[in-house]
């Protein structure tokens, strides 16, 4: 069995009395697109400035490919990084800006303008490598990053936040080109964000952090329908998280639960509630008109509030609009009840 892109064992990496990352260990499979997702401080960029040797572990080891890194400087390790705000030289053209890193390594001058030509077609930018960065849009600059990233043929690409400066039109854009090009090149992408959507849209793979820990790993599909914990639960999309005597009373059981809005109908108060299903009486407290969805707000008989999302096939705003304080039935498959526990290990 051929050794992982990247492992880490027992990392952990402190700055004084901060656990900035604490006692983290994963593996990143050669080919695949990981990443790392969870919120501002919760560990992830220091974890990629670890593999990228930007910085070094206060514990554990780190290897690439079977070999164990965490004392090499980053230019002994075939790793590249990708930054969000691209780094690109304003007094060069394109071309000689994909080409720097080959230019330093002195590969002779035919081969660089080939190589940047293929780069270049890759990311979509045929013809501009006679343009400066300032002439290009930030869509242009963010591909031109990846290419002067790739031309090099690390055996693992980094990027953190990439995307981060882009409005939200060319953001969704980006990340399925991102996508189509790390099939196409084949290589480990270990992609940095704090954008659950990003992460659910192009990962093979991702690791929910917090607090310097990883709560979860797994397919987008296993963190979004399974969620670990509670703290999975509310940062991968929306969650409505139910425990103690409502849990009693809706399940039987005072277990946390979790319920994704989208599991959940509306239905008359005196709907007749079959086996299988599990029901709650309420009242809407609040409506959101989303144009192709609602966000209902629903105030529970039993105490608390369940968020519930409709799509909009037939409605219209006035007619969600007018919803508010009418009384109501949720109703859902027990099925997709998912137990959560406060926190993983």
């Amino acid at each position: 069995m051929t050794a992982p892109a990247v492992r880490f064992s027992e990392v952990s990496r402190y700055f004084g009395e901060v656990r900035a990352v604490d006692d983290v260990s994963f593996e990143v499979y050669d080919g695949e697109f990981f990443s790392l997702l969870g919120p501002s401080g919760s560990g992830k960029t220091t974890c990629l400035r670890l593999i990228a040797g930007f910085d070094r572990p206060t514990a554990g080891g780190i290897a690439l490919f079977g070999r164990e890194v965490s004392g090499l400087p980053p230019y002994e390790r075939e790793v590249n990084t990708v930054f969000q705000d691209y780094a690109l030289f304003p007094h060069m053209t394109v071309a000689d800006n994909v080409g720097y890193g080959l230019m330093i390594k002195k590969v002779p001058r035919a081969e660089r303008q080939r190589r940047v030509a293929e780069m270049l077609e890759l990311v979509r930018l045929p013809g501009l490598g006679g343009r400066k960065p300032s002439q290009l849009s930030g869509g242009q600059r963010q591909r031109v990053a990846l290419a002067r990233a790739l031309v090099n043929q690390p055996r693992v690409l980094l990027l953190d936040e990439p995307l981060g400066a882009l409005d939200l039109k060319l953001r969704q854009q980006m990340q399925i080109e991102l996508k189509a090009i790390q099939q196409k090149v084949g290589i480990t992408f270990i992609y940095v964000t704090h954008d659950q959507e990003e992460a659910l849209t192009m990962s093979d793979r991702l690791a929910v952090f917090n607090l310097g820990r990883i709560e979860q790993i797994g397919s987008p599909a296993e963190v979004y329908e399974h969620p670990a914990t509670s703290f999975v639960a509310g940062f991968v999309g929306v969650s409505n998280l139910i425990g103690g005597a409502l849990a009693q009373a809706i399940t039987g059981s005072p277990q946390t639960f979790a319920i994704r809005p989208e599991k959940i109908r509306l239905c008359p108060p005196d709907t007749v509630v079959e086996e299988g299903l599990c029901a709650a009486d309420g009242q809407i407290r609040d409506v959101v008109y989303l144009g192709m969805h609602t966000r209902y707000l629903v105030e529970l008989d039993g105490g608390g509030d369940l968020t519930v999302v409709s799509q909009n096939l037939e409605t219209t705003s006035m007619d969600v609009l007018g919803a508010r304080g009418r009384r109501v039935r949720l109703v859902w498959d027990c099925r997709y009840n998912r137990p959560v526990s406060a926190a993983a290990g």
